[in-house]
């Protein structure tokens, strides 16, 4: 059972696995500033996925905020995802994506789900095939979805936390957005952090769009502030965020989080209470 992440050489021997089922995720845009020279290519039997559209919950005022597990499942069986499916997921930005609907999957109860380390980059890096991409309907796959509360974090367990300091926050940001010398790419928002919290920008977890080595990764991880207590990640939106959270399970035992609302909740928030 796959549950982190796996490589092309992996995927490629499995592609003829019953079990597995492969969802690209690439984004139509991103506020990160990234750019892909592979919008029209997907590998071969991957299912598309629109990640804002179908897995996220469209009535709320924040961005990227978890939809029901309701919402989530029928996206699921929609996809001909079943509960004994072996998911891979991956985007064309090598990693971006990816570890969110990874997430996603985590915190709905399924762990038989890993991130392609490198995204189709890599996959047509190694010199893998490609196809034109395609949406396709498929047969309704009866996967179940089990929320697990225990896997996100809300505003009010954040702020308690400010006092308490039972969780370390990691924020995934830009150091420029995370110290208030850089813009939010949401301009009514200002930058700056969660008091208490340490910055690790998403970007150093990252080399050539894949994972940093474990070693590499121990080292990002051995920051002082962080001991063997629960571990709740943040960002803009609770989208890179994930991209930390991933890098860290390959390293740490600690229990980890997301902040569902993150930066953008966290902002808004403070401002009302001015």
């Amino acid at each position: 059972m796959q549950t982190t992440v796996v490589s092309v050489n992996w995927l490629y021997k499995h592609l003829d696995d019953e079990q597995l089922v492969i969802l690209d995720v690439s984004p139509k845009s991103n506020v990160s500033g990234l750019e892909t020279a592979f919008d029209n290519q997907m590998i071969p039997q991957a299912r598309f996925v629109d990640l804002k559209k179908d897995f996220v919950d469209q009535t709320s005022v924040f961005p990227n905020t978890i939809p029901s597990a309701t919402q989530f499942e029928k996206a699921c069986q929609k996809l001909g995802i079943n509960r004994d499916s072996q998911i891979v997921i991956y985007d064309n930005l090598g990693i971006y994506t990816s570890p969110r609907l990874w997430y996603l999957f985590k915190v709905m109860g399924h762990e038989k789900v890993a991130v392609l380390d490198g995204g189709l980059p890599e996959w047509i890096k190694q010199g893998q095939e490609t196809i034109e991409k395609e949406i396709k309907a498929y047969p309704k796959g009866n996967f179940k979805a089990v929320f697990q509360k225990e896997g996100v974090r809300y505003y009010e367990q954040v702020l308690e936390n400010v006092s308490v300091q039972k969780s370390l926050v990691i924020d995934a940001r830009s150091s420029g957005r995370f110290n208030g010398t850089a813009e939010e790419p949401r301009k009514h928002l200002k930058s700056g952090h969660i008091p208490n919290s340490i910055n690790i920008p998403f970007k150093e977890v990252l080399e050539d769009g894949k994972f940093k080595n474990k070693e590499a990764l121990k080292k990002i991880f051995a920051h002082e502030a962080i001991q063997d207590q629960p571990l709740i990640f943040s960002c803009g939106s609770g989208l890179t965020a994930c991209i930390v959270s991933l890098a860290s399970a390959l390293v740490l035992e600690n229990e980890k989080t997301i902040y569902d609302g993150s930066w953008t909740e966290w902002a808004e928030l403070q401002n009302l209470k001015k």
